[in-house]
């Protein structure tokens, strides 16, 4: 494992300094999803949430979480991000929504973060819309699927069982 960057040599949390480091074109994929209950799926599909529109609020949420990620994430830097798509897709194999975030722009440190918590953000405010209907919904199996750029170069996850199926 290598050393860890967000921790200086007492040990102690600081900011890395990127001011140094090339500009590289950065591209981050995350995803996850929400599982529910097959009626509480039907009331989503069919648009009968009584807050709205579920999977466009959802998308709206992530992609304003992405651009915020600074703000909630103690370490990380403020970016210029040139794109954010966040895209939910009904899964009546699950039953639930699935979600998946792609953050790209041209800096000196990556957008995993940006990527994971327009995920994040994504399935919770499904979780917002439809509670009412579902409280035991679970969000699940957020994590990083790509990411391209930068001195590590890229990184592809390994595909899991559940997925090929």
């Amino acid at each position: 494992m290598s050393k860890l960057s967000h921790l200086d040599a007492r040990g102690q949390a600081h900011m890395v300094d990127v001011g140094d480091k090339a500009e590289t074109s950065r591209i981050a994929i995350a995803e996850g999803c929400v599982v529910m209950q097959p009626q509480t799926l039907a009331i989503v599909r069919d648009g009968d949430a009584k807050k709205g529109d579920v999977l466009g609020t959802a998308r709206l949420a992530g992609i304003m979480a992405a651009k915020r990620t600074h703000e909630l994430i103690p370490l990380c830097h403020p970016l210029l991000i040139s794109k954010v798509a966040v895209d939910l897709q009904l899964d009546e194999a699950l039953p639930g929504v699935r979600v998946r975030a792609e953050v790209k722009m041209k800096g000196q440190t990556g957008v995993e973060m940006e990527a994971l918590t327009a995920v994040s953000v994504a399935c919770l405010t499904v979780y917002d819309m439809v509670k009412a209907a579902d409280r035991a919904m679970r969000i699940e199996n957020i994590r990083l699927v790509h990411k391209s750029g930068g001195k590590s170069g890229t990184f592809e996850a390994e595909t899991s069982e559940a997925e090929t199926t």
